[in-house]
């Protein structure tokens, strides 16, 4: 068989299987096919109808994976009531110590969240939970609502918020400490990542933005933006590198209002933000959790809608050689 380095002078990289999430334009070898293959296109992912939640919900916090997931806090009025995801349905749960709107949140599953800031008025308060109970625990330096978290019960990260600020605070599963800001101040951020890798998108600046930053641990660092400016965006992910935003405020051609619900989402592939299948339903203000490949979308716009996101699609791979 005529090798790919022969025919076109570079090489490519052997598998005895085909690549999960090639890139587009991406070339193997495939040793079991005896095969050279070459991602053409990828197939754009979809949301699907998940269990409608028990509560009318806006300004919300969620916290977990797509099937294992958290609900808490929103409004208006300001709400305490808490809900748990189980891939299905909602249960409702024991209440939030402290209602609260405009609330921020991270966790890991539905049995492990932490829950900050809100308002309103603005709030430092700080609750664990445990899988039963919210338990206070140590506040926030700087009160705020409208914020963006990231994390998990131990590790987690709060950005920016109302009043508008570029305030980072970083979770180490005892206390808050204050950390380097934002560069851009910002109310309403769409929040994704880890403690240590996060990515924060749109908002107020105080027009609505497109700005993104990245955060590696000790900085924020300004990247590509949005493909549309947007305000109270869902996000989800794993790192820096590997999320998705959807819905929002978007601008409103003319005022008033000055936004409405969108239901654009788009993905990061930790370098640009395309644009993939809208929500069924366009919102605002939603509740989000998940991963990039397997994110919940929750509430927003004062509704109880659920949505999963199947992930980035199916490659659709070509055979390009064969012996």
């Amino acid at each position: 068989m005529a090798t790919y380095l022969g025919t076109h002078g570079s090489k490519i990289q052997t598998y005895s299987t085909d690549p999960t999430y090639p890139n587009t334009g991406e070339v193997w070898y495939n040793s079991t096919s005896n095969t050279i293959k070459m991602e053409a296109t990828t197939s754009a992912g979809a949301w699907a109808t998940g269990g409608a939640l028990n509560q009318f919900r806006d300004q919300a916090a969620g916290s977990g994976t797509q099937t294992s997931t958290l609900v808490f806090g929103g409004g208006p009025p300001n709400k305490d009531e808490t809900e748990s995801y189980n891939g299905t349905s909602w249960t409702e749960k024991n209440d939030l110590n402290t209602a609260r709107r405009g609330i921020a949140g991270a966790g890991a599953s539905n049995t492990s969240a932490l829950a900050f800031g809100g308002g309103t008025p603005d709030k430092s308060e700080t609750e664990s939970w445990n899988g039963t109970n919210w338990t206070e625990v140590n506040n926030l330096n700087t009160a705020r609502y409208f914020l963006g978290g990231t994390g998990i019960i131990t590790a987690a990260l709060a950005f920016g918020g109302t009043p508008t600020t570029g305030a980072t605070e970083s979770w180490n599963g005892t206390n808050w400490t204050t950390v380097n800001p934002l560069n851009t101040s910002r109310d309403a951020p769409g929040s994704a990542g880890i403690q240590t890798s996060a990515l924060a998108f749109g908002g107020t600046t105080p027009s609505v933005t497109s700005n993104t930053e990245l955060w590696n641990g000790t900085n924020w660092t300004e990247v590509n933006n949005l493909n549309t400016a947007r305000v109270g965006a869902g996000g989800a992910g794993a790192s820096n590198t590997s999320a998705i935003a959807f819905g929002g405020g978007v601008p409103y051609p003319s005022a008033p209002p000055p936004t409405v619900p969108s239901a654009q989402t788009e993905e990061w592939n930790g370098t640009n933000w395309t644009e993939v299948a809208d929500l069924s339903q366009a919102r605002a203000y939603i509740a989000g959790s998940g991963t990039k490949t397997a994110a919940l979308s929750s509430g927003g716009s004062d509704r109880t809608d659920t949505e999963e996101w199947t992930g980035a699609g199916s490659p659709v791979v070509k055979t390009i050689s064969t012996d």
